[in-house]
């Protein structure tokens, strides 16, 4: 299975509103409940209205589209970095998974993914 690594740095925020987020990036993850709004955006890309931040993040995707039907994959990558004491915040789309660690850690969970069997790809 192949690992695309993504060249962006990252942030995980809250916002009051959707109204300046750019809907239109290269990468943007919204989420919305019943208690907030959450954003995963490129860091220069944080919009004003952010209430909370936290930056410092590297993100890699799952590549290929995942059908509904696969059991695990997540669960495995996951795995595979917290035996190694690395945290991780995980968004799923409709095709695939993607999974941000902190850059600090981000060459080496690479490195582990990789050394499990899974191609490391620019």
């Amino acid at each position: 299975m192949e690992i695309k690594k993504i060249a962006q740095d990252f942030s995980v925020c809250k916002v009051t509103d959707y109204s300046l987020v750019n809907l239109d990036s290269e990468y943007c993850f919204t989420g919305k409940t019943d208690e907030e709004k959450s954003l995963v955006c490129i860091t220069s890309e944080v919009p004003a209205n952010t209430i909370q931040r936290d930056d410092g993040w590297k993100a890699f995707r799952i590549q290929g589209v995942l059908d509904f039907s696969l059991i695990g994959i997540l669960a495995k990558i996951t795995g595979l970095l917290a035996e190694n004491n690395i945290s991780v915040f995980a968004v799923s789309t409709y095709n695939t998974d993607y999974v941000l660690v902190k850059k600090e850690n981000y060459q080496n969970a690479l490195e582990i993914l990789e050394k499990n069997g899974y191609e490391i790809v620019e």
